[in-house]
């Protein structure tokens, strides 16, 4: 046990004189709706540009409403799995909903994302198959790949001529090509219309996890597929996410029926797992209802996205090439983007700074993201801090 100790210590240790030992900061909002995104981050105000809560919904009162309504009908937890006597009424209802929202036949809920990609590689891609991934897809299309025992490749980012040389010097059925839509550390768009050509050709699946444009992208917020004009028959595994735009909590995984029938049936991150809780089901169908009566939502959070990155160009601020809420501030090193972190929390700005392993080694950045309650004196008032701190780094 001692020999074990020293090793964790020593781990542990390393990881810290690196500079990549992450601490939690606890945050506590200020009041359940009214002000946020002001925040109190390990007791200091600020003001939040790093949640994923694009639609400015996690906080609605409609919602919670909703949420606590359902507790009390229907009870705080589930009690089962789906499978088992876990299903609800407020599960049916929301998936059924989700499927009209994507165009799809059927909708199947899952707990997290991570669950629904795990379930979606694992029961489409076997043994010796080929599934190809983005480079910078998220951990969990990774973690996916490697479990099905699948042969795993990675194609450079972003780059539908490099997958298709891979598929090219495959030698083995190809089952699944996998993409985020919208990648959350970089804020671009995948090339999908040239991943779904590459799928029809090589009769494989097109899996894409659009957890980050879901909600916010498209002409009625229908995501990176409906903003490449795809439907169904074009990207006929769709992955997405509830604790994002929609504000809540959960995945869903939509497709053809038998698809669905299919996960439903040897997924095992579907059968072996206790259901969502209804009460963030009711909420989830509340939060479906206002982001499509209310597009001024999505309108402004594109709108103060295209503010924050003219405004933070003009002042040399250095960003990579996004047009989403995910506005990524490129700074290199380690101890530059946790010194920026730190200096915009004392400006009143709670921006994180991501570290390796989450990104390359040398790409550290801060991840702005914006959302529909954010001001645009808000958004001003980061940039004019975001340009000042920059400029004074050292290199």
């Amino acid at each position: 046990m001692k020999r074990d100790a020293l090793a964790l210590e020593e781990s542990l240790g390393a990881l810290d004189r690196g500079l990549l030992k992450r601490r939690r900061a606890t945050l506590a909002t200020l009041s359940a709706a009214g002000e946020w995104p002001s925040v109190t981050v390990d007791g200091r105000r600020a003001v939040d540009f790093c949640s994923n809560d694009y639609l400015a919904l996690a906080r609605h009162p409609d919602i919670a409403s909703a949420m606590a309504a359902a507790a009390v009908r229907h009870g705080a937890g589930s009690g089962a799995s789906h499978l088992v006597a876990g299903h609800g009424i407020e599960h049916a209802r929301l998936e059924e909903e989700l499927a009209l929202f994507t165009g799809r036949a059927r909708a199947l809920l899952f707990s997290t994302g991570y669950m629904a990609n795990l379930a979606v590689v694992g029961a489409l891609a076997g043994g010796g198959e080929q599934v190809l991934l983005d480079r910078l897809c998220h951990a969990s299309l990774i973690d996916a790949a490697l479990l099905c025992r699948a042969r795993f490749k990675r194609f450079a980012h972003a780059d539908a001529a490099a997958a298709e040389r891979a598929l090219a010097r495959g030698d083995g059925t190809a089952a699944l090509i996998a993409t985020d839509g919208v990648f959350s550390m970089d804020g671009d768009l995948a090339p999908l219309a040239e991943l779904a050509r590459l799928s029809r050709a090589h009769d494989c699946w097109l899996v894409v996890d659009d957890a980050h444009g879901l909600g916010v992208l498209g002409p009625t917020g229908r995501g990176s597929l409906e903003e490449c004009g795809l439907d169904e028959k074009a990207v006929p595994v769709l992955v997405g996410t509830l604790g994002k735009a929609f504000g809540t909590f959960g995945a869903f995984v939509a497709g053809a029926a038998d698809v669905i029938e299919l996960l439903l049936q040897k997924a095992r991150p579907y059968a072996y797992t206790t259901a969502l809780p209804q009460p963030i089901a009711a909420a989830t169908r509340q939060a479906l209802r206002i982001a499509a009566r209310e597009p001024w939502r999505r309108e402004r959070v594109l709108s103060l996205a295209r503010r924050f990155s003219q405004a933070a160009q003009q002042l040399g601020v250095p960003l990579m090439a996004s047009t989403t809420p995910i506005q990524p501030v490129l700074l290199g090193s380690t101890a530059r983007v946790l010194r920026a972190q730190e200096e915009l929390l004392n400006a009143g700005f709670w921006v994180v700074a991501i570290r390796p392993p989450t990104v390359a080694s040398g790409s550290s950045r801060l991840r702005v993201t914006l959302s529909a309650g954010h001001t645009e004196d808000q958004v001003d008032g980061l940039v004019e801090a975001l340009g000042r701190i920059v400029a004074q780094l050292p290199p």
